[in-house]
């Protein structure tokens, strides 16, 4: 990948990016008050992070483990496996370019990617892999609607459960992608290389977890780009396109990046929740008593096609908001 440095983008900045930033919600799950603390965050910032969520880090330390064992594997091997969901800079299909390689499992038909997914390791680790993926993806789902749950409790919204049954149904579009961003010390007039373009996830809501290495920055309202310090034993939750649809915009859809500026490797896993293909997504009909739809009724799949039809930074929103 170091040889193909100089076809990759430069970060550019809306603003001066800081080098950190200390003041993201950190909200624990089991409190009280998780779900005044979780709306006010999703309202601020689109973004939290999320500390007692009851996920193993035992199980996270192996299935990241295995994925290390994966992308250490010459690229010749990597390339072989392309069908199973390995790919490498390229990221979407309208010449948006990164310097990150990653494997990405549909969780629609959860058995058959397990075992597409155990072909891409070691035979030895094979049930290894499978097991703690099942593990990950599962534990992944509960604190997803352990926490759409905890919104709609919060912005007391009528089942609770009317919104994490968006992603609990059978053929839920959920993707789940373990990124790998390899060293890139040769920044090139001291600016840092893309890893991963600004944007946002069209999904429902995202929840990450990556190794103890920096490159992760959200944009504030303000338009400023701030560096997430990294926390490998917490979770982070972004909101998605859809959330902030069904909110009615009262959350917002948190525009993100990463660079890859680290002597060190960087491993990122995202669960994606996304709802079924033809699932309506529209402004929850409870949050519109006192206020009118600002943005288009839309079915998941139709959505999907017309996001990926454009380029990461681009506005997918855009077209379907009312003015």
């Amino acid at each position: 990948m170091v040889k193909e440095i100089d076809k990759l983008c430069l970060m550019q900045s809306c603003h001066p990016s800081a080098s950190s930033f200390n003041e993201i919600p950190v909200i624990d799950l089991s409190s009280p008050d998780a779900k005044d603390l979780i709306v006010k965050a999703c309202e601020n910032y689109g973004f939290f992070k999320l500390i007692n969520h009851g996920m193993s880090m035992e199980n996270v330390m192996i299935l990241e483990n295995e994925a290390i064992s994966f992308f250490n594997l010459p690229q010749l091997e990597k390339d072989k496996a392309s069908s199973f969901g390995y790919g490498n800079k390229k990221i979407g299909n309208n010449g948006d370019m990164g310097w990150v390689e990653y494997l990405l499992f549909s969780c629609a038909s959860i058995n058959d990617h397990h075992l597409q997914a155990s072909s891409l390791i070691s035979k030895e680790n094979q049930e290894i892999f499978r097991t703690e993926l099942d593990e990950y993806i599962s534990s992944s789902k509960e604190v997803c609607c352990h926490v759409l749950n905890t919104i709609a409790e919060g912005l007391k919204i009528d089942p609770t459960n009317s919104i994490s049954e968006f992603i609990k149904e059978k053929g839920s579009d959920t993707i789940f992608r373990i990124n790998h961003y390899p060293p890139s010390s040769e920044l090139i007039n001291g600016k840092n290389v893309v890893g991963f373009g600004e944007h946002t996830d069209p999904q429902i809501i995202s929840l990450l977890r990556s190794n103890n290495i920096t490159g992760l920055e959200i944009c504030l309202k303000n338009g400023d780009w701030v560096s997430i310090n990294p926390d490998p034993n917490s979770l982070f939750v972004a909101v998605g396109d859809c959330l902030e649809v069904m909110s009615n915009g009262r959350f917002k859809s948190v525009k993100h990046r990463v660079t890859a500026n680290s002597e060190s490797s960087r491993i990122s896993m995202i669960y994606f929740a996304g709802p079924s293909m033809g699932k309506t997504i529209e402004p929850l009909a409870s949050l519109l008593a006192s206020e009118r739809s600002l943005y288009k009724h839309f079915i998941w799949s139709d959505y999907k096609k017309s996001a990926f039809s454009l380029r990461l930074n681009e506005n997918r929103l855009l077209s379907f908001k009312i003015i």
